[in-house]
Protein backbone atom coordinates (compact mmCIF):
# COMPACT_ATOMS: atom_id res chain seq x y z
CA UNK A 1 0.00 0.00 0.00
CA UNK A 2 1.47 3.33 -1.01
CA UNK A 3 1.31 5.89 1.79
CA UNK A 4 -0.37 9.12 0.74
CA UNK A 5 1.75 12.11 1.64
CA UNK A 6 -0.38 14.74 3.33
CA UNK A 7 0.63 18.23 4.34
CA UNK A 8 1.00 18.54 8.07
CA UNK A 9 -2.19 20.10 9.29
CA UNK A 10 -2.38 22.76 11.99
CA UNK A 11 -4.02 21.70 15.22
CA UNK A 12 -7.37 20.25 14.29
CA UNK A 13 -10.52 21.86 15.57
CA UNK A 14 -12.28 20.37 18.59
CA UNK A 15 -15.86 19.44 17.72
CA UNK A 16 -18.81 17.70 19.31
CA UNK A 17 -19.81 14.27 18.06
CA UNK A 18 -22.05 15.27 15.20
CA UNK A 19 -21.88 14.90 11.45
CA UNK A 20 -21.53 17.68 8.88
CA UNK A 21 -23.81 15.61 6.69
CA UNK A 22 -26.72 15.15 9.11
CA UNK A 23 -28.98 16.99 6.68
CA UNK A 24 -27.80 14.97 3.69
CA UNK A 25 -28.99 11.46 4.43
CA UNK A 26 -29.56 10.50 0.74
CA UNK A 27 -25.95 11.38 -0.03
CA UNK A 28 -24.51 8.72 2.29
CA UNK A 29 -26.97 5.93 1.48
CA UNK A 30 -24.96 2.78 0.63
CA UNK A 31 -24.60 2.56 -3.12
CA UNK A 32 -26.33 5.92 -3.52
CA UNK A 33 -25.90 8.56 -6.20
CA UNK A 34 -22.42 10.02 -6.73
CA UNK A 35 -22.78 13.82 -6.54
CA UNK A 36 -20.25 16.63 -7.03
CA UNK A 37 -20.30 20.37 -7.51
CA UNK A 38 -17.70 22.00 -9.76
CA UNK A 39 -16.95 25.40 -8.23
CA UNK A 40 -15.97 28.46 -10.28
CA UNK A 41 -15.73 32.24 -9.96
CA UNK A 42 -17.69 33.23 -13.05
CA UNK A 43 -20.84 31.81 -14.54
CA UNK A 44 -20.08 29.66 -17.56
CA UNK A 45 -22.01 28.34 -20.51
CA UNK A 46 -22.68 24.65 -20.99
CA UNK A 47 -20.51 23.05 -23.66
CA UNK A 48 -22.35 21.85 -26.73
CA UNK A 49 -23.78 18.35 -26.68
CA UNK A 50 -21.23 17.39 -29.33
CA UNK A 51 -18.35 18.67 -27.20
CA UNK A 52 -19.67 16.90 -24.10
CA UNK A 53 -20.12 13.64 -25.99
CA UNK A 54 -16.58 13.85 -27.43
CA UNK A 55 -14.91 14.47 -24.06
CA UNK A 56 -17.03 11.94 -22.20
CA UNK A 57 -16.31 9.25 -24.80
CA UNK A 58 -12.56 9.68 -24.30
CA UNK A 59 -12.92 9.16 -20.58
CA UNK A 60 -15.83 6.76 -19.98
CA UNK A 61 -16.24 5.04 -23.34
CA UNK A 62 -19.12 5.14 -25.80
CA UNK A 63 -21.92 7.54 -24.89
CA UNK A 64 -25.32 8.34 -26.32
CA UNK A 65 -27.59 11.29 -25.47
CA UNK A 66 -30.43 10.18 -23.22
CA UNK A 67 -33.71 11.56 -21.97
CA UNK A 68 -34.95 11.39 -18.38
CA UNK A 69 -37.81 9.02 -17.72
CA UNK A 70 -41.12 10.26 -16.35
CA UNK A 71 -42.17 13.84 -15.76
CA UNK A 72 -39.36 16.41 -15.78
CA UNK A 73 -39.38 19.58 -13.69
CA UNK A 74 -38.59 22.91 -15.31
CA UNK A 75 -35.26 22.97 -13.49
CA UNK A 76 -34.29 19.71 -15.19
CA UNK A 77 -35.23 20.65 -18.74
CA UNK A 78 -31.74 21.94 -19.58
CA UNK A 79 -29.91 19.07 -17.90
CA UNK A 80 -27.54 17.12 -20.13
CA UNK A 81 -27.96 13.37 -19.80
CA UNK A 82 -25.82 10.69 -21.41
CA UNK A 83 -25.93 6.89 -21.36
CA UNK A 84 -22.52 5.25 -20.86
CA UNK A 85 -22.91 2.32 -23.22
CA UNK A 86 -19.79 0.46 -22.04
CA UNK A 87 -20.97 0.32 -18.41
CA UNK A 88 -24.07 -1.83 -17.91
CA UNK A 89 -26.02 -1.88 -14.65
CA UNK A 90 -27.61 -5.27 -14.07
CA UNK A 91 -30.71 -5.84 -11.96
CA UNK A 92 -32.89 -8.82 -11.14
CA UNK A 93 -35.49 -7.67 -13.67
CA UNK A 94 -33.20 -6.41 -16.43
CA UNK A 95 -30.22 -4.28 -17.27
CA UNK A 96 -29.33 -0.95 -18.85
CA UNK A 97 -26.45 1.48 -19.30
CA UNK A 98 -25.30 3.69 -16.46
CA UNK A 99 -26.03 7.36 -17.07
CA UNK A 100 -24.31 10.64 -16.20
CA UNK A 101 -26.02 13.96 -15.71
CA UNK A 102 -24.82 17.59 -15.82
CA UNK A 103 -26.92 20.59 -14.83
CA UNK A 104 -26.32 24.09 -16.23
CA UNK A 105 -24.09 26.44 -14.26
CA UNK A 106 -26.00 28.00 -11.37
CA UNK A 107 -25.44 29.97 -8.18
CA UNK A 108 -23.30 28.27 -5.55
CA UNK A 109 -24.55 28.58 -1.96
CA UNK A 110 -21.57 28.19 0.39
CA UNK A 111 -23.69 29.50 3.27
CA UNK A 112 -25.37 26.09 3.31
CA UNK A 113 -22.05 24.52 4.31
CA UNK A 114 -21.87 24.94 8.08
CA UNK A 115 -18.77 25.45 10.19
CA UNK A 116 -18.72 21.80 11.18
CA UNK A 117 -18.51 20.72 7.55
CA UNK A 118 -15.91 23.37 6.75
CA UNK A 119 -13.73 22.18 9.61
CA UNK A 120 -13.42 18.75 7.95
CA UNK A 121 -12.06 20.05 4.62
CA UNK A 122 -8.48 19.05 5.48
CA UNK A 123 -7.34 18.40 1.92
CA UNK A 124 -7.97 22.00 0.91
CA UNK A 125 -7.43 23.74 4.22
CA UNK A 126 -5.17 26.55 2.99
CA UNK A 127 -7.51 27.43 0.10
CA UNK A 128 -10.84 26.59 1.72
CA UNK A 129 -11.97 30.06 2.78
CA UNK A 130 -10.84 31.67 -0.47
CA UNK A 131 -12.63 29.08 -2.59
CA UNK A 132 -15.86 29.24 -0.61
CA UNK A 133 -15.92 33.03 -0.71
CA UNK A 134 -14.73 33.63 -4.30
CA UNK A 135 -16.50 30.81 -6.13
CA UNK A 136 -19.99 32.15 -6.78
CA UNK A 137 -21.14 29.53 -9.28
CA UNK A 138 -21.20 25.76 -9.67
CA UNK A 139 -22.10 22.93 -12.01
CA UNK A 140 -23.83 19.98 -10.40
CA UNK A 141 -23.08 16.52 -11.80
CA UNK A 142 -24.07 13.02 -10.79
CA UNK A 143 -24.27 9.44 -11.95
CA UNK A 144 -27.42 7.33 -12.32
CA UNK A 145 -27.70 3.56 -11.72
CA UNK A 146 -23.95 3.27 -11.09
CA UNK A 147 -24.58 1.72 -7.69
CA UNK A 148 -25.39 -1.51 -9.54
CA UNK A 149 -21.88 -1.75 -10.99
CA UNK A 150 -19.10 -3.83 -9.53
CA UNK A 151 -17.50 -1.64 -6.80
CA UNK A 152 -14.15 -1.38 -8.56
CA UNK A 153 -15.81 -0.60 -11.88
CA UNK A 154 -17.91 2.08 -10.23
CA UNK A 155 -14.93 3.67 -8.48
CA UNK A 156 -13.03 3.84 -11.76
CA UNK A 157 -16.07 4.99 -13.74
CA UNK A 158 -16.91 7.88 -11.41
CA UNK A 159 -13.31 9.09 -11.35
CA UNK A 160 -13.10 8.88 -15.15
CA UNK A 161 -16.27 10.96 -15.21
CA UNK A 162 -14.75 13.47 -12.80
CA UNK A 163 -11.68 13.83 -15.03
CA UNK A 164 -13.99 14.48 -17.98
CA UNK A 165 -15.87 17.12 -15.99
CA UNK A 166 -12.81 19.19 -15.09
CA UNK A 167 -11.80 19.05 -18.77
CA UNK A 168 -15.23 20.19 -19.91
CA UNK A 169 -15.21 23.10 -17.46
CA UNK A 170 -11.69 24.59 -17.55
CA UNK A 171 -12.62 27.46 -15.20
CA UNK A 172 -13.54 25.02 -12.44
CA UNK A 173 -11.29 25.79 -9.44
CA UNK A 174 -12.40 23.15 -6.97
CA UNK A 175 -14.52 20.04 -6.65
CA UNK A 176 -16.88 19.62 -3.71
CA UNK A 177 -18.18 16.11 -2.95
CA UNK A 178 -21.75 16.23 -1.68
CA UNK A 179 -21.42 12.62 -0.55
CA UNK A 180 -18.54 13.19 1.82
CA UNK A 181 -18.02 16.93 2.31
CA UNK A 182 -14.54 16.70 0.78
CA UNK A 183 -13.15 19.74 -1.04
CA UNK A 184 -10.19 19.42 -3.41
CA UNK A 185 -8.55 21.69 -5.95
CA UNK A 186 -9.51 20.88 -9.54
CA UNK A 187 -5.81 21.03 -10.44
CA UNK A 188 -5.28 17.86 -8.41
CA UNK A 189 -7.58 16.03 -10.81
CA UNK A 190 -6.22 17.72 -13.93
CA UNK A 191 -2.59 16.97 -13.02
CA UNK A 192 -3.39 13.24 -12.76
CA UNK A 193 -0.90 12.77 -9.97
CA UNK A 194 -3.07 9.91 -8.72
CA UNK A 195 -4.05 6.94 -10.87
CA UNK A 196 -6.30 3.92 -10.85
CA UNK A 197 -8.57 3.12 -7.93
CA UNK A 198 -6.57 5.35 -5.60
CA UNK A 199 -8.28 8.31 -7.31
CA UNK A 200 -11.51 7.45 -5.53
CA UNK A 201 -9.74 7.39 -2.18
CA UNK A 202 -7.84 10.61 -2.82
CA UNK A 203 -10.59 12.66 -4.48
CA UNK A 204 -13.77 11.46 -2.74
CA UNK A 205 -13.19 9.57 0.53
CA UNK A 206 -12.94 12.05 3.38
CA UNK A 207 -11.03 11.25 6.57
CA UNK A 208 -12.55 13.30 9.40
CA UNK A 209 -11.10 14.13 12.82
CA UNK A 210 -12.90 14.83 16.10
CA UNK A 211 -11.80 15.63 19.63
CA UNK A 212 -14.27 13.95 21.97
CA UNK A 213 -15.61 16.63 24.31
CA UNK A 214 -14.75 16.27 27.98
CA UNK A 215 -12.09 13.62 27.42
CA UNK A 216 -8.63 13.26 25.96
CA UNK A 217 -10.03 10.88 23.37
CA UNK A 218 -9.92 11.46 19.62
CA UNK A 219 -11.70 9.91 16.71
CA UNK A 220 -10.83 9.55 13.04
CA UNK A 221 -13.31 8.08 10.60
CA UNK A 222 -13.94 8.08 6.85
CA UNK A 223 -16.89 8.90 4.65
CA UNK A 224 -17.27 7.60 1.12
CA UNK A 225 -16.64 3.86 1.12
CA UNK A 226 -20.37 3.22 1.53
CA UNK A 227 -20.90 4.40 -2.06
CA UNK A 228 -19.13 1.17 -3.02
CA UNK A 229 -21.03 -0.96 -0.48
CA UNK A 230 -17.92 -1.15 1.68
CA UNK A 231 -17.52 -0.21 5.33
CA UNK A 232 -15.94 3.08 6.27
CA UNK A 233 -13.11 3.05 8.79
CA UNK A 234 -13.17 4.22 12.40
CA UNK A 235 -10.41 4.83 14.96
CA UNK A 236 -11.18 5.78 18.59
CA UNK A 237 -7.87 6.58 20.28
CA UNK A 238 -5.67 8.78 22.43
CA UNK A 239 -2.02 9.86 22.61
CA UNK A 240 -1.15 9.54 18.91
CA UNK A 241 -0.66 12.19 16.24
CA UNK A 242 -3.99 12.22 14.37
CA UNK A 243 -2.18 12.86 11.08
CA UNK A 244 -0.58 9.42 11.40
CA UNK A 245 -4.02 7.90 11.93
CA UNK A 246 -5.46 9.76 8.93
CA UNK A 247 -2.61 8.42 6.78
CA UNK A 248 -3.31 4.90 8.05
CA UNK A 249 -7.03 5.28 7.30
CA UNK A 250 -6.46 6.37 3.70
CA UNK A 251 -4.02 3.53 3.10
CA UNK A 252 -6.29 0.88 4.61
CA UNK A 253 -9.22 2.24 2.57
CA UNK A 254 -7.09 1.94 -0.56
CA UNK A 255 -6.12 -1.62 0.38
CA UNK A 256 -9.78 -2.56 0.98
CA UNK A 257 -10.86 -1.20 -2.40
CA UNK A 258 -7.92 -2.66 -4.32
CA UNK A 259 -8.44 -6.12 -2.79
CA UNK A 260 -12.24 -6.21 -2.76
CA UNK A 261 -12.95 -5.92 0.97
CA UNK A 262 -10.48 -8.56 2.19
CA UNK A 263 -10.51 -7.69 5.92
CA UNK A 264 -12.87 -9.85 7.97
CA UNK A 265 -14.22 -9.39 11.48
CA UNK A 266 -11.42 -10.18 13.90
CA UNK A 267 -8.58 -9.81 11.37
CA UNK A 268 -5.57 -7.65 12.15
CA UNK A 269 -3.75 -5.00 10.14
CA UNK A 270 -0.28 -3.54 10.52
CA UNK A 271 -0.33 -0.67 12.98
CA UNK A 272 1.59 2.58 13.08
CA UNK A 273 4.97 3.18 14.70
CA UNK A 274 6.73 6.44 15.51
CA UNK A 275 6.64 8.80 12.55
CA UNK A 276 3.47 7.28 11.12
CA UNK A 277 5.22 4.30 9.50
CA UNK A 278 3.44 0.99 9.04
CA UNK A 279 5.02 -1.62 11.33
CA UNK A 280 4.39 -5.36 10.91
CA UNK A 281 5.39 -5.83 14.54
CA UNK A 282 2.35 -3.85 15.63
CA UNK A 283 -0.99 -5.50 14.96
CA UNK A 284 -4.35 -3.74 15.35
CA UNK A 285 -7.53 -5.82 15.47
CA UNK A 286 -10.52 -4.93 13.28
CA UNK A 287 -14.17 -5.36 14.17
CA UNK A 288 -17.38 -4.50 12.36
CA UNK A 289 -19.32 -2.05 14.52
CA UNK A 290 -21.82 0.78 14.26
CA UNK A 291 -20.35 4.22 13.68
CA UNK A 292 -19.79 6.36 16.76
CA UNK A 293 -20.21 9.60 14.80
CA UNK A 294 -23.15 10.17 12.49
CA UNK A 295 -24.18 9.40 9.80
CA UNK A 296 -25.33 6.02 11.09
CA UNK A 297 -23.60 3.27 9.15
CA UNK A 298 -21.56 0.10 9.70
CA UNK A 299 -17.83 0.72 10.02
CA UNK A 300 -14.66 -1.31 10.29
CA UNK A 301 -13.41 -0.26 13.72
CA UNK A 302 -9.63 -0.47 14.12
CA UNK A 303 -8.59 -1.16 17.73
CA UNK A 304 -5.28 0.65 18.15
CA UNK A 305 -3.83 -1.47 20.95
CA UNK A 306 -2.39 0.66 23.75
CA UNK A 307 -3.66 3.79 22.01
CA UNK A 308 -7.26 2.56 21.88
CA UNK A 309 -9.91 4.54 23.73
CA UNK A 310 -13.45 3.83 24.81
CA UNK A 311 -12.87 0.67 26.88
CA UNK A 312 -13.82 -1.69 24.07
Amino acid sequence: MGLFKKKKNPERISEEKKSPLDEMDPSIRPGGVFMVQLLMREKCEMPSLERMAEVLARHIGRVEPAKPSGDVSAAMEDTALFAAMDHIAKFSNGEGPVQVSLMPCDTFHPEKIDEMARSQMWDCLEDRDRILSECKYCVFANDILAGALDPQERAGFDMDYLEALVELFPTCEAVYSLNTGKLILASLVRDRAVSGLDRFIRYIVNARFFNVSGTGDRLVDTLGMSLLYMEDLQYHFHSMDPNWVVGHAYNIASYILENRRPIKDGDTVDGVAEGGRFDQGIQWKCRFEDAIVKPDRPVLDVHMGRYAAGGR
